[in-house]
């Protein structure tokens, strides 16, 4: 016996990637990437003993740019207004 393939209708096919209303633009690669630099400039100063920079940088690092680099959201423009 030869089976053939089920075809739904599109309205019962399951989607995908559902939209959990998160986007990644490239402000957010940049912001990132800035937070990752900072890191590593924080573990370089603590590296060499600095106890006033790296800290500084360290928490700049981690507690501003992560987690502004996930939180952004792109602008979204709509047409006509």
């Amino acid at each position: 016996m030869s089976s053939k393939p089920v075809v739904r209708p599109r309205s019962q096919r399951k989607v995908l990637d559902p939209d959990l209303g998160f986007s990644w633009s490239g402000v957010n690669s940049v912001v990132l990437g800035l937070g990752i630099a900072v890191l590593v400039a924080g573990y370089v100063a603590l590296s060499r003993g600095s106890i006033s920079l790296a800290p500084v940088l360290l928490v700049l690092g981690y507690c501003v740019l992560i987690p502004a680099s996930l939180l952004i959201r792109a602008r979204k423009q709509n047409p006509g207004e």
